[in-house]
Order: C-alpha cells, then sequence, then structure tokens
C-alpha cells in the first residue's frame, strides 16, 4: 500500500506471483507510486510476475511495458467484464 500524509494513494494485491489488483489514485498518477508499488513486487517475487489488463487500457500497456512486461498471450473476453484482454509477465 502506498500512503502520503495517512491516505491510501496506491494499492497492489499479490496472489502468488499474479499481480491481482494495481491502483493508484488519479490525483497521485505520475507521481512514481505505480513504478514503487511495481518494484516491490519485483522484490517480494523476483523470478517472474503476471498480471491482466484490458486491450483498451492502452496507458496500463505502456506502464507495464516501460517496467519490462511483455504480453504473452490474451483473450477475447473469456472474463468476468466480457471485455478483451492481454496477459502481461515480468522475468528477470
Amino acid at each position: 500500500m502506498a500512503e502520503i500524509d495517512e491516505t491510501v494513494t496506491g494499492v497492489l494485491v499479490l496472489n502468488g506471483n499474479w499481480i491481482e489488483q494495481l491502483y493508484v489514485d488519479p490525483d497521485w498518477t505520475n507521481q512514481g507510486l505505480g513504478t514503487a508499488l511495481i518494484e516491490r513486487a519485483k522484490a517480494e517475487r523476483p523470478e517472474a510476475l503476471d498480471l491482466w489488463t484490458f486491450k483498451s487500457n492502452e496507458g496500463a500497456q505502456r506502464f507495464y511495458e516501460r517496467h519490462g512486461f511483455r504480453a504473452v498471450g490474451g483473450t477475447d473476453g473469456d472474463n468476468e467484464e466480457g471485455e478483451p484482454d492481454i496477459h502481461y509477465r515480468w522475468t528477470r
């Protein structure tokens, strides 16, 4: 969790090697919080990390790719939301 002045500004949830959630408060984007959370995840799981993001979320795709994640698969909407998505993986 990222906190500034006792206010939660970001959250990252790991489940094994999966990043289940990564959220940064919109008022705090582009300030390094997402990067700090990803770096913490890499320190916690130094061999590999996996995550899903929606194909429509181009900002997230750029963010993850900037941090060394690569697309390794995807679906045309085989998820709860019925939205096409991309499976990303980071390996050391």
